[in-house]
């Protein structure tokens, strides 16, 4: 069930990058930003220690 659950899901990604390239690179952009803000809140916090 595991195997085909990920290959549904490989399958839609694929998907959804052909059919929206433009939301997917904005789905992208936005989540390396925000890991981004995270890493930057994350140093200032450890450096105010």
């Amino acid at each position: 069930m595991k195997k085909y659950l990920t290959w549904a899901l490989a399958a839609f990604v694929a998907f959804y990058l052909l059919k929206s390239p433009g939301g997917a690179a904005r789905i992208v952009h936005s989540t390396a930003g925000s890991l981004a803000s995270a890493g930057d809140s994350l140093s200032r916090f450890v450096n105010a220690l």
